[in-house]
């Protein structure tokens, strides 16, 4: 009979343990959701948290003028990196982008899309006015020194690699392809895949906004 009892108590024991346990990692998952604004809204997961993505960057606008984050960032924006002289998936990015920022505009909130070149020999201001003319009146195209790209891409983790030999015109850069949300006062807090339809941008952009709010 005692060791009956001796087994009954280390089994409550040991379900007083687990559950005490559970209860902690419950508390601690609940803890970390909390401490995030955007948990309801993310659906990809950045190593290290999203704080590993995004930061300070200087580089050329459409018109010419010297900008930094600070003066871009300025509401909730759509950055992607590419390059005009992409033969295929660039634009359709783009284009995806823009559609995604008209679906926010209808439902009432203003989106920027921008576009920074990681081809900046041939992406001078002009040529990106021109590309973005062609996407999105609303379209920001940045470029700048290879310098200034490289650590815009860097900041991002964005790679990116230019397949020049000799002096041909018509190299292609091998890069990244993922879209960041970028909010005013929060920085980069999501990134969107080339799966990803106008429509689940829009709604997931609306989602990070509101949360930011």
């Amino acid at each position: 009979m005692t060791r009956t009892y001796a087994l009954a108590s280390a089994a409550l024991i040991g379900v007083l343990v687990i559950g005490a346990a559970v209860a902690v990692y419950l508390g601690q998952v609940r803890q970390r959701a909390s401490a995030d604004p955007f948990g309801q809204c993310r659906a990809s997961v950045v190593a290290g948290g999203a704080g590993q993505i995004g930061g300070p960057f200087t580089l050329v606008t459409e018109t010419g003028q010297t900008v930094t984050d600070a003066d871009v960032i300025t509401q909730p924006t759509l950055l992607y990196f590419g390059y005009t002289f992409c033969p295929d998936v660039c634009p359709l990015d783009a284009v995806r982008n823009a559609e995604a920022v008209d679906i926010l505009e209808a439902d009432g909130y203003d989106v920027l899309p921008a576009m920074i070149s990681v081809d900046p020999m041939r992406d001078t201001p002009e040529v990106m006015a021109a590309f973005t003319e062609n996407v999105h009146p609303r379209m920001l195209g940045l470029t700048g020194t290879p310098e200034q790209t490289d650590a815009a891409a860097r900041a991002y983790r964005v790679f990116y690699r230019i397949n020049r030999e000799g002096d041909d015109p018509y190299y292609l850069v091998d890069h990244s392809a993922f879209t960041y949300l970028v909010l005013p006062g929060h920085g980069f807090v999501e990134f969107f895949n080339r799966e990803t339809t106008p429509q689940e941008m829009a709604q997931r952009t609306e989602c990070f906004v509101d949360a930011g709010s």
